[in-house]
């Protein structure tokens, strides 16, 4: 198999939002992609995330702009409490905080509709297969292999080749586990998260994203749907946090274990903050979804032959300051950008993992620190009490020195969104 720069075929495993933005960027790049995804049907499923502006200006790139406007909030500000309801920090997001790109807050399957039709209508007819399960994959010296198991027809075979495999097969990736037969299942936190959609009325700017509590216990929340905030309500996406016992087993990292509030309702029965109404927001979820906080170990390669990872495949981070879904979207922009700017595919998969590995780990260690929500613990554990005024607790230039630090590490500080962005 030959390739040209402005040609070339890649297989693509994994059709969620890492795979899907890779398959758009590659595919503006001039590459025949093919996807295939273990589900039979793609739906809008699980809940609420964000974009920074980082990714989002890689989105608007793809032409989702108009899209993502009408169904995403544009959230404009971010809230620190600590668990009495007083606040901790507070800045601008996105627009209103100079970007020249919004940061979006958007449900989950509403953003993987959104990537799902556009690469329909983008790609050519017959590129997407779903319910096409990687069963297993070989490389050469020119190529890829991988053979898919079609459930739909009885687990046909489905024999695919390109010129490279890209396995965006998400935390439980089976390109990972064949790579890294030994490393056994992600990284558990100690920590469960509870998730749902509520119903409520707005709360502050009506776009505002609030993370109250420490590391035992937080709880985040805010909208997702801009067609509700123009009805003047909100659809809130919000988040319960605990810690657990050391020795308790985490569930399965699966979207769609539902469980009943009961089980984590009671620590969060008292926590009415004014501006946001916990126990309301909970008693108003239709279906609440367990998950547990993992991440994995950053690995010491991502590329074996013509096989590379993408996204949660390759950099599962525990959901801290809202970069898990921001950082498979950039290692998409990366992985076509080098695919057209170097000399082979070879060099071009070196180049993607050299830019985006080191990137993706410090990311993942930063996260486990906390990353911005640092400043929960820090009020907890210096005025466990609360305050009457957080200078005298976490002086404005410490709270600052974290925001802007994460926004570094992470590569969505304002200046370089923007001069990536060309203003």
């Amino acid at each position: 198999m030959t390739t040209s720069r402005s040609q070339g075929r890649v297989v693509i495993a994994g059709g969620g939002i890492g795979g899907l933005v890779t398959a758009l960027a590659l595919h503006r790049a001039g590459v025949e992609v093919e996807v295939f995804e273990a589900v039979a049907e793609v739906k809008p499923l699980g809940v609420g995330i964000n974009l920074q502006p980082h990714a989002v200006r890689v989105l608007h790139s793809l032409g989702l702009e108009a899209a993502l406007s009408a169904t995403a909030i544009q959230t404009a500000e971010l809230v620190y409490l600590n668990k009495h309801g007083q606040h901790i920090w507070q800045e601008p997001r996105g627009r209103a905080a100079g970007y020249a790109v919004p940061q979006y807050s958007v449900h989950r399957g509403e953003l993987q509709m959104i990537l799902y039709r556009a690469a329909l209508a983008t790609l050519p007819a017959g590129a997407i297969h779903t319910g096409c399960v990687l069963e297993r994959f070989d490389s050469s010296a020119t190529g890829a292999t991988a053979v898919f198991a079609d459930r739909a027809h009885g687990n046909a075979e489905i024999v695919v080749e390109g010129d490279a495999l890209i396995a965006a097969d998400g935390i439980h990736s089976t390109v990972r586990k064949t790579f890294f037969p030994d490393e056994g299942p992600p990284r558990f936190s100690g920590r469960i998260l509870w998730r749902a959609t509520s119903e409520a009325p707005p709360f502050l700017t009506g776009r505002s994203m609030v993370w109250a509590g420490h590391d035992r216990q937080k709880f985040v929340c805010y909208p997702i749907s801009e067609a509700m905030r123009l009805q003047g309500r909100s659809l809130v996406n919000w988040i319960a946090e605990l810690q657990v016992p050391a020795d308790a087993a985490p569930p399965r990292s699966d979207w769609n274990r539902r469980v009943d509030k009961s089980v984590f309702r009671e620590p969060f029965a008292n926590w009415h903050f004014g501006l946001i109404d916990v126990p309301a927001l909970i008693d108003a979820a239709e279906a609440i979804y367990e998950f547990p906080m993992v991440d994995r170990d950053p690995l010491p390669r991502w590329t074996h032959g013509r096989v590379t990872l993408l996204g949660d495949a390759a950099h599962p981070m525990y959901p801290v300051g809202s970069n898990g879904a921001s950082q498979a979207i950039l290692d998409a922009e990366e992985l076509a950008a080098q695919w057209i700017a170097q000399p082979d595919v070879d060099a071009a998969l070196a180049a993607y993992e050299s830019a985006r590995r080191p990137a993706t780990a410090a990311v993942v260690l930063a996260n486990r620190q906390g990353g911005p929500d640092r400043v929960l613990q820090l009020a907890e554990e210096r005025a466990p009490d609360g305050f009457e005024r957080i200078e005298n607790v976490i002086p404005r230039e410490e709270l600052e020195a974290i925001a802007n630090r994460y926004k570094q590490t992470a590569g969505f500080d304002r200046e370089t969104v923007n001069r990536k962005a060309g203003v």
